[in-house]
């Protein structure tokens, strides 16, 4: 075959510009306003700081008012050992009670049963040899907290009769605002029948007490106990509170507000916070919920399950070895736990 090698070549020139052509970079015109930026990918975004920090608070922080974030809060991203924690740990808690007191009931907290690890803090149970008490975990903040307050914890409830809490404390023990309170199994195997009204509800409440002689008052309204349908030890779920003065309390739970406290005669109606003397009811000197108070994390065993006052075996709500032995069922998991106080805007 006779080739003609003018032509040949005209094509191969021809190839080797339109490839040039089609590989060149192409530019942009960065003095032209009207030329479209190039998209970028949005900035990394952790999970840390979309499921903590810039969840919207809930609650209205008041006219011309914003919420500021408080260093108090704790995201748990950090290792610490149950037998010795660490100072990202120790900066913000006390691996125990407030004071040296091991607990209620059946109840003994020891510092070598909470730790932080997989990104929570986690509580665990197990039991005391020889013995019916439970070692329990318990941690408190070494900073107190006053109103105007949003306090908030991303939390797993313990498929346990034991109690899952979250709570605040005067440091003289007379009052008290709970954030989360849970009983969150579905079966008892000490009372040995179901335990569903419990694991379908989240006690919402506060006290206010006189310590000697002691009195106690909460509210017992339904509203304290509530419920929608949730069992609560399938999920991690949010438990918050706004303390906006001692007199109001607004409880959220995943961002919803499902429960309002307000008022002299739902706070404090028995005058157990009379600044002059508690109880009396000749002189209103009501102070209501105004005492700074600890944070306090735990697992508890209460006198009023394990120990019921009708006596009966049917009544008493206490894990049996068998449960304890289920170590998931009886840790109790915190996420992260965030703090914010009303400022000027």
């Amino acid at each position: 075959m006779k080739i003609n090698w003018m032509n040949y070549l005209a094509c191969i020139l021809a190839v080797m510009l339109s490839a040039a052509a089609c590989t060149e970079t192409p530019t942009i015109d960065t003095d032209d306003d009207d030329v479209a930026e190039v998209p970028q990918d949005p900035p990394a975004t952790s999970d840390q700081e979309k499921n903590w920090k810039d969840l919207p608070v809930p609650a209205n922080p008041g006219e011309n008012k914003k919420w500021e974030f408080q260093g108090l809060s704790d995201d748990f991203e950090y290792q610490a050992a149950a037998e010795s924690k660490g100072e990202s740990f120790s900066a913000k808690w006390e691996d125990f009670y407030h004071n040296a007191w091991t607990g209620p009931g059946l109840t003994e907290w020891r510092r070598d049963h909470s730790r932080v690890k997989d990104g929570q803090l986690q509580l665990f149970a197990d039991r005391k040899p020889d013995s019916d008490k439970i070692y329990l975990g318990c941690i408190t903040s070494k900073k107190r907290i006053i109103y105007p307050v949003y306090i908030e914890a991303k939390a797993k409830v313990m498929n346990s009769t034991l109690a899952s809490d979250v709570w605040l404390l005067s440091p003289d023990d007379t009052q008290e605002i709970d954030i989360l309170e849970a009983y969150g199994a579905t079966y008892s195997e000490s009372a040995q029948q179901g335990h569903t009204w419990y694991a379908e509800r989240i006690h919402l409440s506060h006290h206010v007490f006189i310590r000697s002689p002691f009195q106690d008052y909460q509210p017992t309204d339904a509203g304290s106990w509530y419920r929608d349908g949730t069992t609560w030890n399938k999920e991690f779920h949010r438990f918050g509170v706004y303390w906006r003065d001692p007199w109001h309390l607004e409880y959220y739970i995943d961002g919803k507000l499902v429960r309002t406290v307000s008022g002299k005669d739902m706070i404090d109606p028995k005058f157990f916070t009379n600044a002059e003397q508690p109880g009396n009811t000749a002189k209103d000197t009501r102070t209501g919920l105004s005492k700074e108070m600890d944070i306090i994390i735990n697992v508890e065993d209460q006198t009023w399950r394990s120990s019921p006052a009708s006596g009966k075996q049917s009544d008493r709500y206490t894990p049996t070895d068998s449960e304890l032995a289920k170590k998931e069922d009886h840790t109790f998991k915190v996420e992260w736990i965030r703090v914010y106080k009303p400022v000027g805007n």
